[in-house]
């Protein structure tokens, strides 16, 4: 027999989790703000590392201050040898979001001391965390293919390194700051799944590297980060710009949700998806079109206004993997790159955490039954 002693919401939806001032959204103005600062103004005037420090803790750098904190994020650039052999053992097929747990997981074993009052071994941590997170993801991608990793480099910027250590090439400035925009878009966004997982285990005070990791585990999830990665399968499947009507109207019929649409908070276009269409835009202009741009428009277009009135737009997941596909970038390495970014938001959301800590323990409403007699499995056997 059922009993409900509080009000149950499938997924917590609208159930405040936590009290926080590190970001803000107003889903239906279409308003997102890092620390007060819209995410137009970053995109158009920041750096991803400077939005982290923002992130992180709560003001904008001084010169000195960013100028040592990007210092400190290059010297921490490398991984341990155990790590890289560790990688290794990968199986070639494992998708990068496992590959990237796994090795988050293991920077634990490495700095596993837990100061979580120490000011310095909070500050290293994140240093170490946010330098080592992009070498990883990069090392794996070379490893699966018969590769040494490549090595970091000092002259290039967080962004600009990153691709570097991907494709051994050094991107064009341009190609470079379009990338170190993505991040900063995909920096960190309230309370999300994976910024929850996040919050629920940094409250046990383990040590941020599982934090990170647990993040990371939750992230990697088709409704999560994942979604990316569909709407490039999906817009493959559609393949023509004639097609896509069709293929609206059919997934409408059937129930089925359009990748790259819709969001639990944004009953308008995601802020984010519109700065990463222009960003694709002006890639498009560099290095060349890309095909599937045109089906998506037609997509947005007859989503518009089939769903429109229900509030459902593109989301942040829409544009991102055309600008990571014109970058190169493989797609299945598109979540890792969410990962990349979000990790500021993790680390943020870890730090205040701290400041405020209980651990996190919700009830639940019991639906099962009561005083069910015990049968021995002799009398068992027989059903």
């Amino acid at each position: 027999m059922a009993e409900s002693a509080c009000e149950y919401k499938p997924g917590l939806e609208g159930i405040p989790a936590a009290q926080s001032s590190v970001s803000y959204v107003d889903g239906g103005k279409g308003v997102l703000e890092y620390r007060g600062i819209n995410i137009e103004e970053l995109a158009k005037n920041s750096t991803f590392l400077e939005t982290a420090y923002l992130l992180i803790w709560g003001e904008l750098p001084t010169t000195q201050e960013l100028a040592k904190f990007e210092a400190d994020i290059i010297e921490h650039r490398w991984i341990k040898y155990h790590i890289r052999d560790m990688m290794k053992c990968f199986p070639e097929g494992g998708h990068p979001m496992d590959a990237l747990q796994a090795s988050a997981a293991a920077l634990g074993l490495f700095y596993s001391r837990r100061a979580l009052d120490d000011p310095q071994y909070i500050y290293q941590a994140v240093v170490r965390i946010l330098a080592k997170i992009p070498t990883m993801v990069a090392a794996f991608h070379q490893l699966r293919n018969g590769n040494d990793p490549v090595k970091p480099v000092g002259d290039l910027g967080y962004a600009g390194n990153f691709l570097y250590m991907l494709t051994e090439k050094k991107p064009e400035p341009l190609v470079a700051r379009i990338f170190d925009v993505c991040l900063t878009l995909h920096a960190e966004h309230t309370i999300n799944a994976s910024t929850f997982a996040a919050l629920v285990t940094a409250s046990t005070l383990t040590d941020p590297y599982a934090v990170i990791a647990s993040a990371v585990g939750t992230l990697a999830g088709p409704l999560h980060g994942g979604a990316n990665e569909e709407v490039l399968a999906m817009l493959k499947e559609i393949n023509s710009v004639e097609n896509v009507r069709p293929f609206v109207e059919e997934r409408i019929a059937k129930k089925e949700k359009i990748m790259g649409f819709g969001h639990r908070v944004y009953k308008v276009k995601d802020p984010r998806a519109t700065i990463l269409q222009s960003l694709a835009e002006r890639l498009f202009d560099l290095i060349g079109f890309d095909n599937y741009y045109e089906i998506a428009l037609e997509l947005e277009k007859v989503v518009g206004e089939k769903l429109g009135h229900k509030g459902i737009y593109a989301n942040v997941d829409f544009y991102s993997g055309l600008v990571y596909r014109r970058l190169g970038i493989p797609t299945d390495l598109f979540t890792p790159m969410f990962a990349i970014a979000r990790v500021a938001g993790w680390l943020a959301h870890w730090k205040e955490q701290l400041s405020i800590n209980r651990i996190y323990r919700p009830t639940q409403v019991y639906v099962g039954n009561h005083n069910i007699q015990y049968v021995a499995i002799q009398e068992r056997n027989g059903r």
